[in-house]
């Protein structure tokens, strides 16, 4: 024999019930006990009408009429139009003693558990009715059985206690009897030794299906839901879960006690003396294999986490004071107060100080809780020997669940770890001895990013998943976009990085996709986005609140630079081609340093400097090792490079800035490269990565530009006064070519002093060769003193820049 059990999503209409029919057609005649729910949503309107009724709101009339619409539609479409009466009779008799008893409920005003259970029984007792009249009427040998009949508990109203003895001696006598193939009961419902309706739980109809599973010994037992079994996270919360096969009796307790809803908790205890097996399927997939749950499970994989899963609104009860320390009975008073109350504790810890007792509860209950205890210790709390009880509410636990996790070492930290990088704050920890569970209280906003990040760990195959939030889509912005989705496929596949861009932002507008934004359509969704502003897009990127975030800065604002702070405080990684916030004043630039330490949330700027050369990254990797710098000399400037290497006496200066500006060269406002101030912005990033306190006010500048020049406000202006001066940069040409030198335009620190100026570079010197837009920097150090290391190469452009931008990504992605 076995037993299914089909919820309220499987019955909620003609259509599912049709497909509950087939399910069971499949089964070729073996004996079946089909346990029903009460069709979807039907359980809620009888509690919401209940309650309207009590509390004397004729409204509870208009939900009772949609109740009652409601079953009388699903016969009209199920049973054929000869027979129909028979069965509307007997559902509109049930619904009006249904009436009656929210009458009743209506003229005292007061609705007791015990007219509760016998309202709300009335979801179940219709449904089951209904669908063995259907299963009737399409010639299968079915017959409706009143589980109240069979299933005996005691008087405690809204969730009683089997009497198991009677139970089962009725299950067996019944369906020992019993000569027809299938036995149609509702779930949920039951009955005293006084006949009186009483009901198990939300969640009762599993619980109906495993008590007849293990009276009669079934074969196994089968609940069909609208999931394909067990998942290994909840699905809708983290999209890369996967259904479990198999598992343990108490692994699946544990995961559903922590929020699995597939299964109500208490369901496998009846089955689990007996060896009975559980499956839960789809009964929208009926072809999926579910997952399996019995004694021992066949993990070949060796998994340690089999599950993770959460249980929400919580909040800690915490009870603390010098007054508990050696003081027996503290505990027992506490817990006792809470049972009285009749208040389920679903965590526990406690200091081993005996200073203080934290339990979490649910929300509904903190009210009545606080005042128990508060009374229950007043005496103690009046002399300031203990607090009065602390509470912290909207919290949430998530829990680790699995067979094999006692044998393992280090799961704990590994758990705590990941939560803690991704700036998730544990509040509370509890693990069991059986070592099978690690409980950890965090705030309910951390929820979605504490069950991504853990299940990334423990499931994914060491695949992270960055998630990025761009800022500025200019020529840098835009080829770094493309970069990024050309590289997706051999990112995931080589790197096992999966690199998703969340949200976009330019000047004018911005837009967020929570599923990650098409890069090969960027463009299009982003013109059609919401107004761009700083605020709203960084206040989207804290509320989305995704692990392994990213924000990535391509602009030259200063504004967005002073923004790094807040991105960094919420564990915000920052990447940025900005040199604006590194080169600002010093007490920031260690501001900056100093939060990503903090908040572990890298802070890279390799682009800074060189574009997509790894300047800053060979630096940090010197001082790491130990090495000191002694004298940095470079070329820094790609912009200014490019110019003096196609400027001589047949063109123009202007003509050359110009090409430079409309190459990408340069930055929009010229006059930031040509001025040197670029160029101090640098040699100030490098010297502070040497490890020198420096300002920029500090850096002496050489500059070659007529003050005429450095003094317009707009590039119309600054490209006139080039003009103007013509025969002064064509001067300076003049004396370097006469000497046979070339002009660059050079940086150098030494002795904690740094300068910037347009020089005369020999034939022979290193940067006498340097072409087109290239950049070369000199480290001259303890271990590299008279040959020094040198880094080479395209130093500006976009694509190169861009190219460095991603390379931090990447770094991020390897922490």
């Amino acid at each position: 024999m076995k037993v299914l059990k089909f919820g309220g999503t499987s019955v909620a209409n003609p259509e599912n019930i049709n497909r509950v029919k087939a399910i069971v057609q499949k089964e070729n005649g073996k004996k079946i006990a089909l346990v029903v729910s009460a069709f979807g949503g039907i359980t809620d309107l009888l509690l919401q009408t209940s309650q309207l009724a009590s509390n004397q709101n004729l409204a509870y009339k208009e939900v009772l009429t949609e109740i009652e619409n409601k079953h009388i539609a699903v016969v009209k479409d199920l049973i054929p139009v000869q027979i129909q009466s028979t069965v509307l009779s007997k559902v509109k008799s049930d619904l009006n003693v249904l009436e009656t008893l929210l009458e009743g409920a209506f003229l005292i005003g007061e609705l007791t558990p015990k007219l509760s259970d016998k309202i709300v029984s009335y979801g179940e007792l219709l449904s089951s009715f209904i669908i063995s009249e259907f299963f009737k009427s399409e010639r299968l040998d079915a017959v409706f059985k009143d589980s109240r009949a069979l299933i005996n508990t005691d008087e405690t109203y809204g969730k009683a206690n089997v009497n198991f003895k009677i139970t089962n001696k009725n299950c067996q006598d019944y369906f020992k009897t019993n000569t027809y193939q299938i036995n149609i009961l509702p779930g949920f419902v039951a009955a005293s030794s006084n006949s009186d309706s009483t009901t198990l739980g939300r969640g009762g109809s599993d619980y109906t299906a495993a008590i007849i599973a293990a009276a009669v010994g079934a074969e196994i037992l089968e609940i069909w839901t609208d999931v394909s079994g067990m998942y290994t996270a909840n699905p809708k919360l983290v999209k890369q879960a996967k259904c479990v096969s198999h598992i343990s009796y108490e692994e699946a307790m544990e995961l559903s006690h922590f929020g699995a809803k597939v299964l109500y908790p208490p369901t496998i205890q009846p089955v689990l003396n007996k060896e009975i097996p559980i499956v839960i399927k789809n009964t929208f997939k009926p072809e999926d294999p579910g997952t399996l749950i019995t004694k021992k499970n066949n993990n070949k994989q060796g998994k340690t986490v089999r599950g993770i899963s959460h249980v929400g609104n919580i909040s800690l009860l915490s009870l603390e004071g010098p007054g508990m320390i050696g003081i027996p009975g503290i505990s027992k008073r506490f817990f006792e107060t809470l049972s009285l109350e009749g208040i389920s504790v679903v965590l526990i810890t406690q200091a081993s100080s005996e200073h203080s007792i934290c339990v979490g509860i649910s929300d509904d209950d903190v009210d009545s809780a606080v005042n128990a205890l508060n009374e229950a210790f007043a005496y103690e709390i009046e002399s300031r020997k203990i607090k009065p009880i602390i509470v912290e509410k909207d919290l949430t636990i998530v829990a680790l669940v699995g067979d094999n996790m006692k044998s393992h070492q280090g799961l704990s930290g590994k758990m705590f770890s990941t939560l803690g990088k991704n700036n998730v704050n544990i509040r509370a920890i509890a693990q069991g001895a059986s070592e099978r569970n690690i409980s950890a209280v965090i705030k309910k906003t951390d929820v979605k990013k504490a069950l991504n990040s853990l299940h990334e760990e423990f499931f994914e195959e060491n695949i992270k998943q960055l998630n990025l939030f761009v800022m500025g889509v200019g020529n840098v912005g835009s080829k770094f976009l493309n970069q990024i989705g050309k590289q997706t496929k051999y990112l995931k596949e080589e790197l096992k990085l999966n690199v998703r861009v969340i949200g976009i932002s330019n000047s004018r507008t911005m837009t967020f996709n929570e599923n990650g934004i098409s890069l090969s359509d960027w463009e299009t969704e982003l013109a059609n986005g919401e107004k761009a502003d700083k605020e709203v897009f960084f206040n989207t990127v804290n509320a989305l609140n995704y692990r392994n975030s990213v924000f990535v800065d391509n602009t030259a604002s200063e504004a967005v630079a002073e923004s790094y702070t807040k991105y960094l405080k919420n564990s915000i990684s920052v990447v940025t081609c900005n040199k604006i916030a590194c080169s600002s004043d010093y007490e920031y630039y260690k501001e900056l340093k100093q939060l990503a330490k903090k908040y572990n949330a890298p802070f890279l700027f390799e682009t800074n400097v060189g574009a997509g050369l790894p300047i800053i990254d060979t630096l940090k990797h010197l001082i790491a090792s130990g090495d000191k710098i002694n004298k940095i000399q470079a070329v820094l400037s790609g912009s200014l490079n490019f110019v003096f290497n196609n400027f001589d006496d047949t063109v123009t200066f202007h003509d050359i800035v110009k090409q430079a500006q409309e190459e990408g060269y340069t930055e929009p406002d010229p006059t930031i490269d040509l001025s040197g101030i670029d160029v101090m912005r640098k040699i100030l990033i490098l010297a502070r990565e040497s490890g020198h306190q420096l300002d920029i006010q500090q850096i002496e500048n050489d500059a070659f530009l007529p003050k005429e020049s450095l003094e317009t406000n707009s590039n119309d202006s600054f490209f006139a006064s080039l003009k103007k001066h013509e025969s002064s940069f064509q001067e300076l040409y003049k004396n370097a070519n006469d000497v046979e030198s070339k002009l660059k335009y050079v940086a150098q620190f030494e002795n904690g002093k740094a300068k910037v100026g347009l020089q005369q570079i020999p034939k022979g010197h290193d940067f006498y060769n340097l072409e087109g837009s290239d950049n070369i920097v000199l480290f001259y150090t303890e271990r590299y003193p008279n040959q020094p290391m040198i880094i080479k190469g395209a130093g500006a452009g976009a694509e190169v820049t861009a190219s460095g931008i991603f390379a931090d990504i990447i770094r991020i992605g390897n922490f």
